[in-house]
C-alpha cells in the first residue's frame, strides 16, 4: 500500500495528513512537522533548535530523567528536532504501546520542562557542542560559505547559535517560540506502521486539539550570490578544506526535477561515477573525495560542494572545480554517461521506497513542494525517455552554475597559494 494524502479539520483549519497503512511491523510512526518553524524562523541564533531540545527534556512534573524512564519502560521513543523550515515532533512505539505513547505526548506539550535546571543543561550542552566545533574545520568552512552565498538573509546567519546568543537565550524566548510556532494550523500529521486511517485521524486530532492557532507566512526565498567571492580562513591545519557554491536558477516545484537529478548525479553526486571524482580524484589525486549537489528547496536552490586536500594543491583544485563546471555547462553530457545514469537511477529506486519511512518520507516531500505523490513514479519514466539533446540543452541553460564562491580552510604559512 502506498502513502496517500488525507485532512482532518481542527476549529478553522483542514489539516493534511500523509499516511499509509503498514503491518509487516507491529510499529507505528506518528509525526507533527511544523511548517515555516526552523532554523529560518530563529529571532534569535539557536533559538529553533533549543527549543527543540527543551521539548526532549520531558516534564516539568517528571523531569528529564523520570520522563525519560516512563518511555524506556514501553519502548517509546519521542523526540523533537528542526531542519531549516520545519520543526518536527516524532513518536515511535509498538502498536500494543502507542495509546501510551500518544498520552505521554499530551503530558509533553500540556507541561514542558520550562525550568532553569532544564534550561541550564540544554545551554551547557549546546556551549559544549558549538566549542567542539571551533576546531571542526569543515563546520567552520561550510558555515563561512553560507555567509557568502546568502549574505544579508536568515540564511547566512549561524542558525545553530553563538555561544553569545546561546547564554542570552531566557525560558521566556522559548516559550515564545513553541506558543507562536507550534500550531493546529501550520502542522502537517505524517503517520503511518500497523495502524489504520480512523485511528490515525483520531491520534492526530487529540493531539493537535491541544495546540494554539500560530501567525503563517511564507518561506522567503533567497537567491544565491553569483559574486564568485573567495575567503581565506587560516587555521592550523595540514589540509584544505575546500567548499564551494553557486547559484541555481530552478523551482523547488519544478516538473523537470528529473533532469536536474540526472545533472546533479553526474556532475557530483555520482561518487565514482561523477566528473568531479573523476577529474580530481582519479585523474590527478589531489582528494580521497569530492562531492557536489544542486540542492532545492523553498527557500533557495543552489549548487554546493566540497574536498579536503594538501595545502600544496589547493589552488590547483580550486581551479579544477570551476573548469569542470565549466566544461559541464558548456559541453554538456556523453551517450553513455546518459545511459548509465538512467540504468543506476531506475535499477536503484527499490532501495528508495523498501522502508515505511522512506515511503513516508518522500509523501511528505512531495506534499510540501507541492507535488503529486506519484510525483517520483512520474518522474521515473521521465528519466527513462530523456533525451541527449533534452539535458544537454537542460544543463547548458544553467550557465548561473559558473559563479562559484568559495571558503576555504587553509594553513597560508604553510602553503603555497595565493588568494
Amino acid at each position: 500500500m502506498s502513502a496517500s494524502l488525507n485532512e482532518i479539520t481542527i476549529k478553522d483549519t483542514k489539516v493534511p495528513m500523509i499516511f499509509e497503512e503498514s503491518k509487516q511491523l507491529p510499529i507505528v510512526s506518528f509525526q507533527l512537522v511544523f511548517k515555516n518553524a526552523g532554523h529560518l524562523a530563529n529571532t534569535i541564533d539557536g533559538l529553533a533548535d533549543i527549543s527543540a531540545k527543551l521539548l526532549n527534556e520531558g516534564t516539568s512534573k517528571d523531569g528529564s530523567v523520570g520522563f525519560a524512564t516512563k518511555l524506556d519502560a514501553h519502548a517509546i521513543d519521542i523526540n523533537a528536532h528542526v531542519g531549516r523550515e520545519s520543526f518536527v515532533i516524532a513518536v515511535s512505539a509498538l502498536k500494543s504501546e502507542f495509546d501510551y505513547a500518544i498520552d505521554r505526548l499530551v503530558e509533553l506539550l500540556k507541561d514542558p520542562n520550562y525550568t532553569k535546571e532544564a534550561l541550564t543543561h540544554i545551554k551547557y550542552q549546546k556551549i559544549g557542542w558549538l566549542k567542539q566545533k571551533e576546531s571542526d574545520f569543515d563546520y567552520i568552512a561550510s558555515s563561512q560559505l553560507r555567509a557568502i552565498l546568502f549574505k544579508g538573509s536568515a540564511l547566512a546567519r549561524p542558525y545553530n547559535g553563538t555561544v553569545e546568543s546561546i547564554n542570552s537565550l531566557k525560558l521566556d524566548d522559548i516559550k515564545s517560540f513553541i506558543s507562536t510556532h507550534l500550531g493546529y494550523n501550520n502542522a502537517i500529521g505524517v503517520v503511518g506502521g500497523d495502524i489504520n486511517i480512523t485511528e490515525a485521524k483520531s491520534y492526530l486530532s487529540k493531539i493537535l486539539s491541544l495546540l494554539p492557532k500560530v501567525a503563517t507566512k511564507d518561506v522567503v526565498k533567497v537567491k544565491a550570490s553569483d559574486k564568485n567571492e573567495t575567503v581565506l580562513i587560516e587555521k592550523d591545519t595540514k589540509q584544505a578544506y575546500i567548499f564551494f557554491g553557486s547559484p541555481f536558477n530552478f523551482a523547488y516545484n519544478d516538473k523537470e526535477q528529473y533532469k536536474a537529478k540526472i545533472a546533479e548525479y553526474l556532475l557530483g553526486g555520482a561518487g565514482f561515477g561523477s566528473r568531479m571524482m573523476e577529474e580530481i580524484r582519479v585523474k590527478r589525486g589531489l582528494t580521497y573525495g569530492v562531492y557536489a549537489s544542486l540542492r532545492r528547496t523553498k527557500s533557495v536552490s543552489y549548487m554546493s560542494g566540497y574536498l579536503q586536500t594538501k595545502l600544496t594543491t589547493q589552488d590547483e583544485a580550486k581551479e579544477l572545480i570551476e573548469s569542470v563546471v565549466k566544461k559541464f555547462v558548456a559541453d554538456g553530457i556523453t551517450q553513455k554517461e546518459l545511459d548509465d545514469t538512467k540504468k543506476f537511477l531506475l535499477g536503484s529506486e527499490p532501495l528508495r521506497t523498501e522502508t515505511l519511512s522512506q515511503r513516508l518520507g518522500r509523501a511528505y516531500n512531495d506534499y510540501y513542494y507541492k507535488r503529486p505523490l506519484d510525483f517520483s513514479q512520474k518522474q521515473l519514466k521521465k528519466i527513462e525517455s530523456v533525451t541527449l539533446d533534452e539535458m544537454n540543452s537542460f544543463i547548458k541553460s544553467h550557465k548561473e552554475l559558473l559563479d562559484i564562491s568559495f571558503a576555504i580552510v587553509t594553513n597560508k604559512k604553510d602553503s603555497s597559494q595565493t588568494q
